[in-house]
């Protein structure tokens, strides 16, 4: 199955913003969804601190700042089994 991980933090509006985008592609999708709080750990603060919100499809960053519902709906279509 294909994993998303949105990277983001607390109190981030565009990561609340690019949460919503990954949730509505996800009530059409099939997809595991990880949030990865970027605050709790000093490497990934210093590795997305500065991008946030990012979004890794099978751990290749697809989206930085915001997230294109229809650009991620079509990168999930081209890897699903």
């Amino acid at each position: 199955m294909t994993h998303v991980t949105l990277y983001g933090k607390p109190g981030c509006h565009l990561c609340d913003d690019a949460r919503a985008e990954v949730n509505a592609v996800r009530a059409e999708r099939d997809f595991e969804l990880t949030e990865v709080d970027v605050t709790l750990d000093p490497a990934l603060w210093n590795a997305y601190g500065p991008r946030i919100p990012v979004v890794e499809i099978d751990g290749e960053t697809a989206f930085e700042w915001h997230v294109d519902r229809a650009g991620l709906a079509q990168l999930l279509d081209r890897v699903a089994p």
